[in-house]
């Protein structure tokens, strides 16, 4: 107990006024939360959470994540208040153009938020991913003696992110790992939008919880500082089971004819209201001003100074001690590849055009791991129960497991890096933005395309925060045959092409599946959705597999078919369908028809090329044929004058007849494009 009453009191209130005053300020965003765990923020902030306002990105600072993310003001009122570079004229300008005070929190605009926040139940997942990561670098990095990776992930979370199955699979998880240095704080506060949440929400979370291996605590008087603090203490003491402490609060504590009501939650008390809960808790001060005892009890810089100093003793005597793991260290946690990655990924290309094989690309991009997994030790794999046919393990990435007793299980002193999520692709995508986010490691994982529906949130809110996260989605069109339409993506290339910061690769052989992988990888601001095959694609020779970096290129000239004249028209076509495409060149120039073959396996990363570029490959005045095994309307962007591709869903057949059956043809092409010259069929 490090906090007088009076202090406590003070300390709250003042979270409890700027949040009030902010979101009236601003005429919109949701005060109840923030005051209703504005006691539960004191008890944690000041009494246990280990960081450094001036200092925001240490590497062993506590993590705190707000998975309530509409509650921003809380987070807001906590960072201004502890020191972070975040002024009381930011916190006036709470929602406002281009502030540091979002509606919900956002990564990289705010010092000192950890994650991007307010789809509910993805920051309590967020807060598995960066758990697991703290656990497994322990086990990669402390030495006995030399504890530098040693530090808590603590959660807020509320009544929404327990009813999002997101929080189901990723707290099931978080069990099964013993991520006994995970600790969620649940505002049990009964309220949502539409009022009072029994009629809809009756769980018995204790039991679910502990159902999942948790370790519970409570239900405690949210609104004690005491007695928070004191379930923080118990639940640092458990050695192989996260923590789950459930704090009973009014949402809107301290507004006398709101708290305990829905019109707390979304929307400015009024001025009446506000002058009423002033008198209410107490706080006299005028609106956005914090008497300075109020910042000298919150201020977290002394002793966050104390803390990094006492951190860089030890970090100096473990670099003095074990120099090259030092260095690792540092690499990782910066995010930087190994100084010989460009090495690594000439090695994989080269190996893929020398071989030259006819596999899938699902087949394709295992092998390009042996190479990407060996040599890049931060690369950690997984997959939603379909190992086998992602094909996301290789030798270097032997499975993810953890002992009885907590400790991560290793091989040979190395840990696993290939974790299995289960069926759980909404929780897989979005642990694995928890774990970029934390630090140290590169995650990728597979799934099938279609399944990219579940995962499709955590996508985006990767592309939004601009993290390097690789998706590997297996079984990409109606080749994967027999399972049928439920299966069978048709719409989902278009539909991940849509997301603004994210790359899409389609890659059509062996070594556009090798630099796919290298592109995703040395890609630090920005996830990538590998889309590959289940059946096998032939190798496609090719001069230079250099301009296979620009997303497009020209694959085959009609010169490559002997036809020594300029093209009449181009086929523009990705994975599976280059092959088509050039059966359809070479058919076409037994006629005397020119055409020109472009690969495209990533729109996203051609778009983003120069005029002069993109008019190299696409020249004006030309029909282009656009050939792809899935919905249409993708592709009039580029102009086409045609489009072999598929606006219904599949049919259960194998692929062959499939393809067949929906115009996959070299003929169907051949006609395409006459028509798109002209000519007549």
């Amino acid at each position: 107990m490090s906090n007088s009453t009076k202090n406590i009191t003070a300390m709250a209130g003042a979270i409890r006024a700027l949040a009030m005053d902010a979101v009236q300020q601003a005429n919109s965003g949701h005060p109840g939360a923030p005051m209703g765990m504005a006691d539960m923020a004191v008890a944690l902030w000041s009494r246990h959470l280990r960081h450094h306002p001036q200092q925001p990105q240490w590497a062993d600072r506590d993590r705190f994540v707000l998975s309530n993310g509409h509650a921003s003001m809380l987070i807001y009122s906590l960072l201004h208040l502890t020191g972070y570079d975040l002024s009381i004229d930011d916190l006036k300008a709470f929602r406002q153009m281009h502030s540091k005070t979002p509606g919900h929190p956002e990564v990289g605009i705010t010092p000192g938020v950890e994650t991007t926040t307010g789809p509910l139940g993805q920051g309590i997942t967020n807060a598995v991913g960066m758990a697991l990561a703290e656990k497994m670098l322990a086990t990669e990095f402390n030495r006995d003696g030399h504890a530098i990776v040693n530090h808590y992930t603590y959660a807020f979370l509320g009544d929404g992110c327990m009813m999002e199955g997101i929080s189901h699979e990723a707290c099931a998880l978080a069990g099964a790992w013993k991520l006994n240095k995970l600790i969620a704080l649940y505002d049990d506060n009964g309220i949502s939008i539409d009022g009072q949440v029994t009629p809809w929400f009756g769980d018995n979370t204790a039991q679910r919880f502990a159902a999942y291996g948790w370790n519970v605590i409570g239900p405690v008087d949210g609104h004690d500082v005491d007695a928070v603090d004191g379930a923080i203490d118990k639940a640092k003491l458990s050695t192989n089971k996260p923590s789950l402490i459930i704090c009973k609060t009014s949402i809107g504590k301290g507004s006398p004819n709101r708290a305990n009501t829905a019109k707390a939650h979304g929307e400015p008390l009024g001025a009446e209201e506000i002058k009423l809960t002033r008198a209410e808790i107490g706080w006299s001060s005028e609106p956005f001003v914090i008497p300075s005892d109020v910042y000298a009890a919150w201020d977290g810089r002394p002793k966050g100074a104390d803390l990094v100093a006492d951190w860089n003793a030890r970090f100096a005597a473990y670099q003095a001690a074990f120099p090259e793991l030092a260095a690792e260290f540092e690499r990782r946690m910066a995010g930087e590849l190994p100084a010989n990655f460009a090495e690594i990924a000439v090695q994989a290309v080269a190996a893929a055009h020398d071989k030259a094989e006819t596999v899938a690309s699902r087949k394709a991009s295992q092998i390009a791991l042996e190479f990407f997994t060996a040599g890049v030790p931060e690369m950690l794999g997984g997959s939603a129960d379909l190992t086998g046919s992602n094909l996301t393990n290789t030798k270097s990435t032997p499975a993810f497991r953890v002992a009885d007793d907590g400790a991560v299980v290793t091989y040979e002193g190395q840990i696993g890096r290939h974790i299995n999520y289960g069926v759980r692709e909404f929780g897989m995508a979005a642990i694995m933005n928890g774990i970029t986010l934390h630090g140290g490691y590169i995650p990728y994982a597979g799934t099938f395309l279609t399944f990219s529906d579940y995962s499709r949130n955590a996508i985006r809110m990767a592309a939004l925060m601009k993290q390097r996260v690789v998706h590997v989605f297996t079984h990409d069109s109606i080749g994967l045959g027999e399972d049928g339409p439920t299966h069978q993506s048709v719409e989902h290339a278009a539909s991940l092409r849509l997301i603004p910061g994210l790359d899409v690769w389609r890659p059509a052989d062996t070594t556009e599946t090798a630099v796919a992988w290298s592109m995703a990888l040395a890609n630090k601001h920005r996830p990538s959705a590998l889309l590959l095959s289940r059946q096998n694609l032939p190798y496609l020779p090719k001069v230079d597999a250099d301009v296979i970096t620009q997303g497009a290129y020209v694959l085959a000239e009609p010169t490559e078919v002997g036809l020594k004249k300029k093209a009449q028209a181009v086929i523009i076509a990705t994975g599976s369908e280059v092959q088509l495409a050039l059966h359809a060149q070479a058919e076409l120039a037994k006629e005397g028809v020119a055409v020109r073959v472009v690969s495209m396996p990533s729109t996203n990363v051609f778009d983003r090329q120069s005029v002069a570029y993109k008019q190299s490959v696409l020249p004006d005045g030309l029909p282009r044929v656009a050939v792809e095994a899935g919905v249409t309307d993708f592709w009039w962007k580029y102009g086409c004058s045609a489009v072999v591709g598929i606006d219904s869903y599949g049919e259960s057949a194998p692929a062959g007849v499939l393809f067949k059956h929906f115009g996959f043809t070299t003929q169907n092409v051949v006609d395409t494009v006459k028509v798109a010259l002209g000519r007549r069929k």
